[in-house]
């Protein structure tokens, strides 16, 4: 059998997402379905540097087990190139860690599981290289702030 190649992950940049107050939308007694607007934000790293666009926002359903997340918002390069994400992902955490963060207590990223499997997209030449490769991002709250860093997967 040939060798089989060990996937490694490379830091390509981090967005910190300024959110509005969630929305309830309501769904059915196991779950609640939430819109969260995006209002703006910073991109920041070594392949992705820019702005969070005031549009878009996170469409959550929340289980007894977790949360689902489905968020679309757009990037904007140093450059000026428009980048589309469509960040779908998961949060979850043991009831005692999830009634702490609910009470707004600071939380180390080890005690919850919030990852994201992001997809991007533009017709910027100089980040295509956005468009043809997979992501992994691992996010957190940091005063009221969504942060992610995204990973390229090799």
């Amino acid at each position: 059998m040939p060798d089989l190649l060990e996937p490694t992950l490379t830091f390509a940049f981090e967005v910190r997402v300024e959110v509005a107050e969630s929305i309830r939308i309501g769904r059915g007694p196991q779950e609640e379905v939430f819109f969260t607007p995006i209002t703006g934000g910073v991109v920041r790293g070594p392949r992705l540097a820019g702005e969070v666009l005031p549009y878009g926002g996170d469409w959550s359903i929340t289980r007894p087990d977790g949360t689902e997340l489905d968020a679309r918002y757009l990037l904007k390069a140093e450059d000026g190139a428009v980048i589309g994400i469509l960040n779908r992902g998961f949060w979850r955490a043991d009831p005692e860690v999830e009634r702490r963060a609910m009470a707004g207590e600071p939380l180390a990223e080890t005690e919850f599981y919030y990852r994201t499997s992001p997809m991007f997209q533009t017709d910027a030449e100089a980040h295509q290289w956005l468009t043809s490769a997979v992501f992994v991002g691992m996010a957190r709250e940091e005063e009221g702030d969504i942060c992610i860093r995204f990973y390229e997967l090799a």
